[in-house]
């Protein structure tokens, strides 16, 4: 990989530094919250607008509302340069919902942009759009395309996303590789965890307390259904990865129980009904169905004991994994070095990943993006913006380094 090409890009991106943080800041302040999914037109269109700008061509795709989620959802996708192989950047505009109304004003402090979505990831949709544009600015066009895909609903799974998407066979076609510029805090997520998430209701009679031999109490219902999955909970926990992560107790498998709990009208009343959330975590190495039926059949046996539930499926996941040794991977390795003089190293996402949906096309998928992990989705989110102009720089010398390669 010539070192003029990577002085030639990072001096575009320097040029740009103004600009990139004035169109992150105009995405951040963009209240993209999911659920229940607002503003979600409005940012794609200043997406559109921005790449219309750069000299880019995109489509955006209208995905059908449900009476679950009935704001509009969209996508958007984007290609430039020619290639029978194309390199993706891939990213989601929808943010977790915010603390604070405060958080959707951005503002640059100690050289870190602040906001909601900052870090996950609207400073990495900032970089994926101008590292083709330093690429245009530098007269540079990889051997392989670029396409740019922007989504919704990630933070919920990505049904009306990226899994609408590959149900109309339109994610990863021909693809050479994938980035993803999740908030990785200077790794590179080569694999992920499985999610499966669901609530459980339990159901019973409600009756006056002074009557409760009339009534069923369902939350004596729910503390019977949680002991089970508790005796479960311990031999999950038990399992580890061999993936790297970090500290070692992240290794394990995961079952959390009790995220959200309800139930109960009012203390002198016998609860009629109940629900909690389960949320289990599975590592590369498990299957997502054989764990999937290992809860499903603790439940029909609870059932048979006398307890009245329904389970509801809120997400479903599968892990994934892309080899360290990919020549996609190389690349993305020797561009972040080049660029930061640090070799990253590979771990395993604690949790999902879109990644999932290229790999299983049969594309090698990774993450790495400009925010810290650790300050994403919390009150006072932040990305540095040194982190990215970097990562900018990274993903377009990797789109070049991969036509070398």
């Amino acid at each position: 990989m010539p070192s003029s090409n990577k002085d030639k890009i990072t001096e575009a991106v320097s040029c740009c530094r103004d600009e990139i943080v004035e169109f992150t800041s105009k995405l951040v302040s963009i209240p993209t919250e999911n659920p229940p999914g607002r503003a979600y037109k409005e940012c794609i269109q200043v997406i559109a607008e921005k790449l219309a700008e750069i000299g880019i061509t995109h489509e955006i795709i209208e995905v059908p509302s449900t009476s679950d989620n009935p704001y509009p959802r969209y996508c958007l996708l984007a290609f430039w340069g020619k290639g029978e192989k194309t390199l993706y950047f891939h990213g989601h505009y929808d943010v977790v919902p915010a603390s604070d109304k405060s958080q959707f004003s951005p503002y640059v402090k100690n050289e870190c942009l602040y906001g909601r979505g900052s870090s996950d990831m609207k400073g990495g949709l900032a970089a994926m759009i101008y590292a083709v544009k330093a690429l245009v600015d530098c007269g540079l066009e990889p051997s392989s395309g670029i396409g740019l895909v922007f989504v919704p609903d990630e933070e919920t799974g990505g049904l009306l996303g990226s899994q609408h998407l590959i149900n109309n066979g339109l994610l990863g076609k021909d693809g050479a590789g994938m980035i993803m510029p999740e908030p990785t805090s200077g790794v590179i997520w080569n694999a992920n965890r499985g999610a499966l998430s669901m609530r459980i209701t339990v159901k019973g009679r409600p009756a006056h307390v002074g009557l409760h031999y009339e009534g069923v109490n369902a939350f004596e219902g729910m503390v019977k259904t949680v002991n089970a999955l508790g005796e479960l909970k311990k031999e999950i926990e038990t399992r580890k990865t061999d993936y790297s992560i970090q500290p070692d107790s992240a290794r394990n498998s995961v079952l959390l129980i009790g995220g959200v709990c309800q139930g109960g009208i009012n203390f002198n009343v016998v609860p009629g009904e109940c629900s909690f959330t389960i949320d289990r975590r599975i590592n590369p190495e498990e299957n997502l169905e054989t764990e999937k039926g290992r809860i499903l059949d603790l439940f029909k046996i609870i059932k048979k004991q006398g307890v009245d539930l329904s389970v509801e499926i809120m997400q479903e996941g599968e892990s994934a994994a892309s080899p360290e040794s990919d020549v996609f991977a190389k690349t993305l390795v020797q561009s972040t070095k080049l660029i930061t003089g640090e070799k990253p190293s590979f771990e395993l996402c604690p949790g999902l990943l879109e990644t999932r949906f290229y790999v299983k096309e049969g594309v090698p998928a990774y993450a790495y993006g400009p925010g810290e992990l650790s300050v994403s989705h919390g009150p006072d989110e932040y990305v540095e913006v040194e982190r990215i102009l970097e990562c900018t720089s990274i993903y377009a010398l990797t789109a070049i380094g991969l036509s070398i390669t």
